[in-house]
């Protein structure tokens, strides 16, 4: 990550350095509510007045987590934690967000809210990598891609021209060439 190796560092030295990861299966901090949820995403950070602001934009995003504030984050539906773990890894201002797999057990109506968060977090110039088996959304959302089978990758190009791609959207899509 800018030109240094990340191998072997912590955690909390990645978020220092601007990464922020959203696990599969959200991973919040289930006795903890969710503001101290928020609050453990800027950790890092010393600037109180930032923190609130940030706060508020998280509630306004995701109008739940204002609903639901004291709540416990073990307690809420998986949707709700999904929104909570990418307010939470937000809160730390990354310039690298990590997503992986954020649409997996997802309602409808939830995926599409999600869409809607990570789309306006890239059009505000925060530099996404996200990992998604949905993959018609996956390239909607985003500006370029890769394709890996096995572990390998095996297409890679700009998004547009992948959905677009025959052979994408047989293998992918579920559409015939």
């Amino acid at each position: 990550f800018d030109s240094r190796s990340i191998i072997g560092r912590d955690s909390f030295q990645l978020v220092g350095q601007g990464l922020a990861m959203v696990p599969e299966g959200r991973g919040v901090f289930a006795r903890m509510t969710i503001l101290e949820n928020l609050m453990m995403g800027a950790y890092t950070r010393d600037d109180t007045a930032g923190i609130k602001t940030d706060i508020e934009r998280m509630f306004e995003t995701f109008p739940r987590l204002r609903e639901r504030a004291t709540q416990l984050a073990g307690t809420m539906s998986g949707g709700e934690q999904q929104m909570l773990a990418m307010a939470r890894a937000l809160m730390s201002r990354p310039r690298l967000l990590l997503l992986d797999e954020p649409s997996m057990g997802l309602s409808p109506i939830m995926v599409a809210k999600i869409f809607e968060v990570i789309r306006a977090v890239s059009a505000s110039g925060t530099t996404l990598l996200l990992v998604e088996q949905n993959a018609r959304l996956a390239l909607e959302a985003a500006n370029r891609c890769y394709v890996m089978d096995s572990g390998l990758i095996t297409m890679t190009g700009d998004a547009a021209s992948m959905l677009n791609d025959p052979r994408v959207r047989a293998a992918y899509l579920g559409e015939a060439g």
